[in-house]
């Protein structure tokens, strides 16, 4: 199986749907033009490829940035890039930005089961 990392938001229909479809979900925001946005990718995709059954969405803030604005508007966490949140039944119940995003910080966020 793929991993999920590959799904991209590229509007908030598909943003919405995704929060209709799984019970829990991953959300990260990246900018190609910051090197601790490609650090946090990094982290994120090896998350990813570990826990292909996560289901994962990616934001490229550059390309969509109404996408990962609304997202913030949607769940009230202030936008940052990167920035990954992990919601649960359509809620945040988690988010971490900058360095703070690991695929250790990532792998305690998802196990936690908030």
């Amino acid at each position: 199986m793929a991993a999920m990392s590959q799904l991209v938001l590229r509007d908030l229909h598909s943003f919405t749907f995704a929060l209709q479809q799984h019970p829990r979900l991953l959300v990260f925001k990246h900018s190609s033009a910051c090197p601790i946005s490609a650090e946090a990718q990094r982290e994120y995709e090896e998350f990813c490829r570990d826990n292909p059954e996560v289901p994962a969405y990616l934001v490229d803030v550059l390309d969509d940035r109404p996408v990962a604005r609304g997202i913030a508007d949607h769940c009230g966490v202030k936008h940052q890039s990167p920035q990954a949140i992990l919601f649960e039944q359509g809620k945040p119940v988690w988010h971490a930005s900058h360095m703070a995003i690991t695929r250790g910080s990532l792998e305690a966020a998802w196990g936690c089961k908030c």
